[in-house]
């Protein structure tokens, strides 16, 4: 299969976390799967900025970024953070190599617009294709692909992307079989209950109850839109769940696999009636 697993920045934070995910990524990588990885940071990113004295700007949850922000973005995700995740997935036995969009233009972007204006967010872009030779003929040669949340636009300018869009992007471009997101909490919360199934038709009665709000918000339209784009399965899970990667990528062998799995479809009642776990 080709997977596409996306890690959240939080994650990356604990070095036990880390190492726990990375032997799961081993696991799925020995059995001959083709996996990308795709990573975020924005809570090192904003700690990083704090530090360097930048303001950090946002609207509508997007991040403004100007030339001195996106630089310090390439530092943290191109760099610490990519560099942390691949080096712990090699030392797990499987060679991982630390990507950029600047390494062969392998991700693509183009500024975003904003209220009408493109670029009005600054250094902050979309995914509009990436270089699927040179990610082939790194899976051909036994490495596996690591990369952080940029692109890479017409101008040669690095574009900090939404990790969430951009993993399904990437997704939907590979037609990938599946996609997995790794976050910090267990999956599609209502109140402390996990939803064990979310359908793409629920996402407007879910943000109009608060049922989800945030960056949840951004990661179901994202899971919608790779869903829509062809990619057969996607699931939320919490990457400090024991196994949980693994469980949510062999779903169909496992007995219980945690987290919430997206369907573009609606469900049966006797599946409405066990989506709560």
């Amino acid at each position: 299969m080709r997977i596409v697993v996306k890690f959240a920045g939080t994650l990356l934070e604990d070095d036990a976390v880390v190492r726990a995910l990375a032997r799961q990524v081993v696991a799925l990588a020995q059995e001959g799967h083709e996996i990308l990885i795709v990573h975020g940071g924005g809570r090192l990113f904003t700690a990083t900025l704090k530090r360097m004295a930048i303001e950090s700007k946002f609207i509508g949850g997007l991040r403004v970024t100007d030339r001195e922000t996106r630089d310090a973005a390439v530092m943290v995700f191109a760099g610490l953070l990519n560099k942390k995740l691949a080096a712990a997935i090699s030392a797990e036995g499987q060679p991982a190599v630390g990507i950029s969009a600047a390494d062969s233009r392998s991700f693509l972007a183009e500024p975003m617009v904003h209220n009408e204006v493109e670029g009005s967010l600054g250094y902050v872009g979309y995914l509009t294709g990436l270089n699927l030779p040179f990610l082939e003929s790194l899976w051909r040669q036994g490495l596996l692909p690591v990369a952080p949340c940029l692109g890479i636009g017409t101008d040669n300018e690095l574009y900090n992307i939404n990790a969430d869009h951009m993993a399904a992007a990437c997704a939907e471009f590979l037609n990938a079989d599946q996609l997995i997101y790794l976050t910090d909490v267990a999956g599609v919360l209502d109140g402390e209950k996990v939803l064990s199934v979310v359908t793409c038709q629920e996402l407007e009665r879910l943000v109009r109850c608060r049922v989800i709000s945030g960056g949840m918000v951004l990661k179901l339209e994202s899971a919608k839109r790779a869903i829509e784009g062809g990619v057969r399965e996607v699931r939320i899970v919490g990457g400090t769940t024991p196994e949980a990667l693994l469980l949510a990528s062999h779903a169909e062998e496992a007995d219980s696999v945690p987290g919430t799995r997206v369907l573009g479809h609606s469900v049966s009642a006797a599946q409405t009636a066990s989506s709560a776990a």
